[in-house]
């Protein structure tokens, strides 16, 4: 059986004569009773609906009534722009419009790669300082000697006209001379090839590079001349080579050391010497470069003995191929030094009781740096267990006129000191795999403690040994954890 529901709108109600929509309903269950019930109410005359501007509730539009606009009804958008007179556009810089731009001068950079650099477009407003910046970011491409515009007024604008001087290109690369190196290899360490801008500047860096590579190579009497231009074509460039021979350690020789055995001393710098056996040509290439750095290495390594005043020289001898060398190091000791005074200058928030306490370098020791050190990583941490997590602590030795003894004075700044703002932690992968709170539940530290670096490293310790997360640099980086200080402390 089949009912109808009839909703009909009387014309009193500003919807003009009355009109019936007829909805069947076929349905005799409660559940669909009710839908058409409520269907029912909110059915809309169709005239009412052409009449109130396609509006549904409220939305009417200029005629919702006899008499025109009721007062709380709001206009259509476009009689709200015609209204102002049009919508509101932020004006761009500018006086006069440019008609046009154009790039003149080029052969080798294409006019594409130059317009991605200029920001001045036809159709908006000339600025001044715009193009101004277009010159300065053609002259960052490398690609041109000198960059010049020049503007060409008309009466409905301007044309901008960039005038750009390329610097010569490179047409070939010619390596003559190598025997021991390939060109393959010389044109990876030298930079340069076929096409690239062709500058003084560029080439003598390539030479600089090359004679760098060939004394790691063991090749230190090398010497490399560059020319520019080869008869008629002025963008080749020559790099003539004279190789020299290659030189080995045949032995090292440290002399002077009475404090520290020598071959103690052989196994702290990085040059080697020779392997017995068929290892007698690997690992030892004479890189100079490295020889010089074993002079600075037996230095510190004497000072931080104690021996403030000792000195390392070096000696060299070719035998007679020019191939092979004997590298002597030698040390003059000097005394070794005692500590005569301990001091603390700079602490405001920590007593200086609480600071000596941490030192295990005291007044009668022999100095030693690697113990000075380590008082310095205590007084830093004592300062981050509180917060003050930016603390600083520089040594200073100052050496006494009698009895070779120094003083170390240890300078602090302390900083602010500063409380856990958030703590952020940092893991590669799906995100819906590893909830951030199971990590920050592997955490002491809460937002609003004073932040403990100690503490901080141990956490981060923790999450990287925890069996949840990769700890393989090569599939992922390591998971870490930032806290962000605050700073109203």
């Amino acid at each position: 059986m089949t009912r109808h529901i009839i909703n009909s709108a009387p014309a009193s109600h500003g919807f003009g004569a009355s009109t019936c929509i007829v909805k069947p309903i076929v349905s005799r269950t409660p559940s669909m009773l009710l839908w058409t019930l409520l269907l029912a109410f909110f059915v809309i005359p169709a005239t009412a609906d052409a009449q109130m501007g396609g509006g549904g509730f409220g939305g009417g539009g200029a005629g919702a009534g006899p008499n025109g606009p009721t007062p709380d009804t709001k206009p259509k958008f476009l009689d709200h722009v015609r209204s102002r007179d049009g919508l509101a556009i932020r004006r761009e810089k500018g006086d006069a419009v440019v008609l046009g731009v154009r790039v003149v001068g080029n052969k080798v950079v294409s006019s594409y790669t130059i317009q991605e650099k200029i920001q001045t477009r036809r159709d908006h407003f000339y600025d001044y300082e715009t193009v101004l910046g277009d010159v300065r970011r053609l002259n960052d491409i490398g690609s041109f000697d000198h960059v010049t515009f020049k503007i060409d007024e008309q009466p409905g604008g301007v044309t901008v006209t960039f005038v750009v001087h390329e610097r010569p290109v490179i047409t070939q690369v010619v390596f003559h001379g190598n025997r021991a190196l390939n060109d393959r290899e010389l044109a990876g360490r030298a930079g340069v090839s076929k096409s690239d801008p062709l500058s003084e500047f560029s080439i003598e860096s390539a030479r600089r590079r090359m004679i760098d590579y060939y004394q790691e190579e063991g090749f230190n009497q090398v010497s490399i001349d560059s020319t520019i231009g080869f008869k008629d074509d002025p963008g080749t460039v020559i790099f003539r080579i004279n190789e020299g021979p290659k030189e080995r350690i045949e032995a090292i020789e440290i002399k002077g050391a009475t404090i520290v055995s020598e071959s103690r001393l052989k196994k702290i710098i990085k040059s080697r010497g020779p392997t017995v056996g068929v290892l007698y040509h690997i690992g030892n290439v004479a890189d100079m470069r490295k020889i010089d750095d074993d002079v600075n290495i037996l230095a510190s390594y004497y000072h931080n003995l104690g021996f403030l005043t000792a000195t390392v020289g070096r000696r060299i001898r070719y035998d007679e191929s020019g191939k092979w060398m004997t590298v002597t190091f030698v040390i003059n000791e000097g005394p070794r030094f005692t500590v005569n005074d301990v001091k603390i200058v700079g602490n405001q928030f920590i007593t200086e009781e609480s600071l000596r306490a941490r030192l295990e370098l005291h007044s009668g020791d022999m100095f030693d740096g690697t113990l000075m050190r380590r008082d310095i990583g205590e007084i830093t941490y004592g300062y981050g267990e509180m917060g003050f997590i930016y603390a600083e602590v520089e040594p200073k030795t100052v050496m006494r006129d009698e009895g070779n003894v120094v003083d170390l004075v240890y300078e602090i700044n302390e900083g602010d000191r500063w409380k856990v703002g958030r703590i952020l932690v940092n893991i590669e992968g799906e995100p819906h795999l590893m909830k951030e709170t199971t990590m920050l539940n592997m955490v002491d530290l809460r937002e609003g403690d004073w932040i403990d670096r100690r503490s901080l490293e141990l956490n981060r310790r923790r999450i990287e040994k925890s069996s949840l997360l990769e700890t393989n640099p090569q599939l992922a980086d390591p998971p870490d954890i930032k806290v962000v200080p605050r700073d109203d402390f």
